[in-house]
């Protein structure tokens, strides 16, 4: 225990006896103790909590979302106007029946996820990994599974050449596509006022990008944070209190509560017929081999199935599977149940979108 390294300790009294609620350094929880020593959902466990310290390190570790999505200070009405058409439109796949908002549906209050393991595309093929929401994704620090973009501009590029996804040929071929469809020209010339040759490939992904940066969806959790302590529950909290006790907070870190580094998927035990080698297909190291970013949870409870294949139907499975695998953990029920609890006040919903 004494060469772990803990970054917060803060003592409760219960009982008459002193405990320590610790936030560990990656993969460390698992050595400090056991599944059976380890559960928070005894009701008796809410005693232990001191409600100022519980807040104190959430604003540490975690945090409230801002206001605006970095990137930002350029993004006019006419840019996000223009990003929102472009997000619903097929004409640039290659059958004309694909669009960004069909595996990242948005509209009717949806958490911009399709609900399926992984995504058809306009072939009707369906790709290898699961479709991320795009909601809050602007705050991570890159995008796709494998991190291979470093923002939303430089992802907005990638589906629509993608042969599985929307199948277009090259840049120009999908400009041409643009050029034929009535009003892309006058919303291009709007948006981009000051260029001169305003319809290009790379405008067209500043544009959805600047759709997508007002997809910020912030929840109860934001409240706590902002000291309504009753925005959450005591099972919400002893969830929380799990969340960081266990060490799920040393990747799943910062605002998004997640997105925020690689982890490599089977920390202490493989994941059983995986055989996408993650980052590894992008840097070609070998320590990237199973590696791939930190999945953030906010909206995770709508986003279901789980994990980058998305094998995993439940979240509770997902929570257990990612507690034997990450940190070695067999998690009580009753921690699962909280932790799946807490997850819950991480749900938002954007301002509402409409094709």
């Amino acid at each position: 225990m004494k060469s772990l390294v803990i970054r917060y300790i803060s003592a409760f009294v219960l009982r008459g006896t002193v405990v320590s609620f610790m936030v560990l350094a990656p993969g460390m929880a698992a050595a400090a103790t056991g599944p059976e020593e380890h559960s928070t959902s005894d009701p008796a466990m809410s005693s232990m909590m001191d409600p100022d310290q519980l807040l104190l390190s959430s604003r540490v570790f975690l945090g409230r979302l801002p206001a605006a999505m970095p990137g930002s200070q350029n993004d006019t009405p006419e840019r996000i106007a223009l990003g929102k058409r472009l997000y619903f439109e097929r004409g640039i796949s290659t059958h004309k029946n694909q669009a960004c908002h069909d595996c990242h549906l948005l509209t009717e209050g949806r958490a911009g996820t399709d609900h399926t393991p992984t995504s058809k595309g306009t072939i009707g093929e369906f790709g290898k990994r699961n479709s991320p929401t795009v909601i809050n994704a602007g705050f991570q620090f890159a995008q796709f599974w494998d991190g291979r973009s470093p923002d939303l501009v430089d992802q907005a590029k990638g589906p629509v050449l993608n042969p599985i996804e929307m199948g277009m040929k090259t840049p120009m071929e999908v400009m041409d596509r643009l050029r034929g469809i009535e009003g892309y020209a006058e919303a291009f010339q709007r948006a981009f006022p000051n260029d001169p040759q305003p319809m290009t490939y790379d405008n067209m992904a500043v544009a959805i990008a600047a759709f997508e940066r007002t997809l910020i969806a912030p929840g109860r959790f934001d409240k706590y944070l902002a000291g309504e302590e009753d925005a959450i529950t005591e099972q919400e909290k002893m969830g929380l209190m799990a969340f960081m006790d266990h060490g799920c907070v040393d990747c799943h870190t910062g605002v998004t509560v997640g997105g925020q580094l690689y982890r490599k998927i089977g920390v202490r035990h493989a994941l059983a017929g995986n055989e996408d080698v993650g980052r590894y297909e992008v840097t070609k190291n070998e320590e990237d081999r199973f590696v791939f970013k930190v999945p953030m949870l906010r909206n995770i409870t709508r986003t279901g199935p789980y994990f980058h294949d998305g094998k995993i139907p439940t979240l509770s499975g997902a929570v257990h599977l990612m507690g034997q695998l990450q940190l070695g953990l067999e998690l009580h029920p009753g921690d699962t149940a909280d932790l799946v609890a807490f997850l819950g006040t991480l749900e938002g919903n954007p301002p509402p979108v409409q094709e």
